[in-house]
């Protein structure tokens, strides 16, 4: 497994298996199948609702501990200092764990953005204290990084953010280069373009014919394009699947290499189209909901 290296020198997997909207009942089968296969990263959130089935899965596994790399989101409900360092004994009581590998706030919170710095300034505190190993943000875009950049202590490890070929953020993307924050892709095959919703022309990626013609002079799937795309871009990648074949061929990514004119012509497919929420639509209005205790 590739390992990408964050700037507090902590090493992690550069690609890992997401839970997004993985429901609670299925989360423990894709998870220990993924540790079966070979992960050692697994992406969750205190919203996905499924951190205890991921805590589950991880000790049915048999994988000891230090070999797997957690990561979980603390949600917008539980920005505010005292309310993230408690969203992080709620995390890591239904994980099962004692210390979180990297910790992410969920997305910027414009409306109330004091309360995300102190979210933030309570992750700094985790980190000294030992509790998680690296800190970072998710869905943050250029004008919250510099807001947060001006106020912390700590650099942010990881964005995570939604980046494939139809919408690759490129201008947040240099931000995080310049400023030594690794890029993390969910959704780095593009399936929330097959979310309800999307309107009556949505289309997928996968089956884009610049896509599928790399594929087929490969010999491998357009996911597994996608995935290679991201990675030999230096990101960090975290598909999602609960089928084991998927799961299996998704970390079958690191005997292949794409040409440069193959780079070039996945990177010329952007559309400017997000498929997420909105940043600027996040608010506790719209969004908020409590997150269970342990």
């Amino acid at each position: 497994m590739q390992t990408l290296t964050l700037n507090n020198g902590v090493e992690m997997p550069a690609l890992g298996l997401g839970v997004f909207q993985t429901p609670p009942a299925e989360t423990r089968t894709a998870v220990k199948a993924a540790l079966d296969l070979g992960y050692r990263h697994i992406d969750t959130a205190a919203a996905y609702g499924n951190e205890r089935e991921v805590g589950q899965a991880l000790r049915d596994s048999g994988v000891p501990r230090d070999e797997i790399f957690i990561e979980t989101k603390t949600w917008i409900s539980d920005y505010g200092y005292d309310e993230t360092l408690h969203g992080f004994d709620k995390s890591a009581a239904k994980l099962g764990v004692d210390r979180i590998d990297l910790l992410i706030l969920h997305q910027a919170l414009p409306s109330d953005f004091d309360k995300t710095l102190a979210a933030y300034r309570a992750l700094e505190k985790l980190l000294a204290d030992g509790k998680v190993r690296a800190i970072g943000v998710s869905n943050f875009m250029v004008d919250h990084l510099t807001t947060l950049l001006d106020a912390a202590s700590v650099v942010p490890a990881v964005n995570q953010l939604e980046i494939h070929p139809y919408f690759q953020q490129r201008t947040v993307l240099d931000f995080d280069d310049q400023h030594n924050i690794l890029n993390q892709a969910w959704s780095p095959i593009g399936g929330i373009t097959f979310y309800p919703g999307y309107g009556e022309d949505r289309k997928s990626v996968l089956e884009d014919p610049a896509v599928t013609r790399i594929a087929e002079a490969h010999g491998k799937s357009p996911a597994q394009v996608l995935l290679r795309w991201g990675l030999q871009h230096g990101r960090s990648v975290i598909p999602k699947s609960t089928k084991r074949t998927r799961i299996a061929e998704n970390i079958d990514v690191f005997d292949f290499e794409l040409t440069a004119d193959e780079l070039t012509a996945l990177d010329a497919l952007e559309t400017g189209r997000r498929g997420g929420p909105e940043p600027e639509h996040v608010t506790l209005a719209a969004y908020g909901r409590a997150i269970p205790e342990a």
